[in-house]
């Protein structure tokens, strides 16, 4: 089923770069989800369950969602890429982030503490608003990474040239194991 998929244009080509691209939205959609942290005093709530200050709480959240965003864009591929629809995948993934992180990872650090009352609203509040921001954002992002499919033809790892460079590695195996 991956190579029927892949075959029709669902997974990303080495010239599009992905994860940086989601990365990047990931780190750009966090700024509108921290206002709503600070207003149910979510961000407070988890520094005190992590024991941790709220400026390193927030630092560490920071780089989570730019580690978030880049396995957002590689789950979904190019639907992810999709501007009419990538704000529906994004909050769909901003969900089970909250169902994964907030719900199930942070009461298992935490030794079963976790947000509650409007601390917890606040949390899926703004994992939602910030997969929606990064399903937004990210066609956005994405679109000035890709490579000059010129300059990526030229390329021995892409293009034309790794396609008959992978078809010659395969003839050479082939040679071998049957000599």
């Amino acid at each position: 089923m991956a190579t029927f998929l892949s075959a029709h244009g669902y997974d990303p080509g080495p010239t599009q770069r992905p994860l940086i691209a989601g990365a990047i939205a990931g780190i750009l959609a966090t700024a509108p989800a921290v206002p709503i942290l600070i207003w149910f005093r979510s961000l407070k709530v988890e520094a005190q369950i992590l024991n941790l200050s709220t400026l390193l709480t927030l630092a560490i959240g920071w780089v989570a969602m730019a580690f978030a965003g880049a396995i957002y864009s590689r789950v979904f591929g190019r639907a992810a890429n999709n501007v009419h629809g990538g704000w529906l995948f994004g909050m769909a993934f901003g969900f089970a982030l909250w169902a994964a992180g907030a719900v199930l990872v942070l009461p298992i650090v935490s030794h079963g503490r976790a947000p509650a009352g409007p601390a917890a609203l606040g949390v899926a509040a703004s994992l939602l608003v910030w997969g929606l921001a990064t399903g937004i954002l990210l066609p956005f992002v994405h679109h000035p990474l890709h490579e000059n499919l010129k300059k990526a033809s030229r390329d021995a790892q892409v293009g034309p040239g790794a396609a008959a460079g992978k078809q010659q590695h395969v003839r050479d195996l082939r040679q071998r194991s049957n000599g």
